[in-house]
């Protein structure tokens, strides 16, 4: 397939994705919904719905849907804390290994033209400190998730190596949100999540 035709596939898959999400109410008290109906299928065919839901949370990271702190929280919700937390870790990590791809086979013009002036800083910052810098950016995420997945494809860094260093480098970060998902009936606002996840007491035991 030309390059062309991938970026109308890629191009398709992005409308396609925001067109249904379009349709949605992303609340909280709607992904409660959402939960509350997923959990007796789940638990009659859980191998299949965590096949099912790794697929997706691969598809929605990749395409940079703003969808993917939901599927996050219901990861926790759905599997538990810690296999909440493998699934979502591997997902996560493959999408945006994905994502870089795209940024670097297809969409590096569009991507250049929109994100230029962090790109020189993402590149002096390589060129700087290596994937330690990539790693930093993980840890303390001072540029939207996609945009640093996005702007990594248009440097020299290895697909494996941003793979590599990308996935540790987001765990804490998903760790907090999966087993915020474990307990959604305390959760009354994303924007509190962090402090209320602080503050309230784990219930792993208790996860499925």
């Amino acid at each position: 397939m030309t390059r062309p035709a991938l970026l109308i596939v890629f191009a398709a898959l992005v409308l396609a994705g925001l067109w249904a999400l379009g349709s949605q109410d992303l609340t909280l008290q709607s992904l409660r919904g959402h939960l509350a109906t997923l959990g007796d299928y789940q638990r009659q065919r859980p191998v299949l719905v965590a096949a099912l839901f790794t697929a997706a949370h691969v598809a929605v990271t990749a395409l940079s849907l703003p969808v993917a702190v939901w599927l996050t929280l219901a990861g926790g919700a759905l599997f538990g804390f810690w296999t909440g937390l493998a699934i979502v870790s591997f997902a996560s990590a493959i999408g945006a290994t994905l994502a870089f791809l795209a940024a670097r086979y297809l969409l590096r013009d569009w991507v250049r033209a929109r994100l230029g002036a962090r790109a020189k800083r993402i590149e002096a910052g390589l060129a700087r400190d290596g994937a330690f810098y990539l790693l930093s950016l993980r840890l303390i995420p001072v540029m939207p998730f996609f945009a640093t997945n996005l702007l990594m494809g248009l440097t020299p860094i290895r697909a494996w190596r941003f793979y590599r260093v990308s996935q540790p480098g987001m765990l804490a970060g998903t760790a907090v949100y999966v087993d915020a998902g474990t307990q959604p009936t305390g959760l009354d606002s994303l924007s509190g999540l962090a402090d209320g996840h602080a503050e309230r007491p784990s219930h792993r035991a208790g996860c499925r």
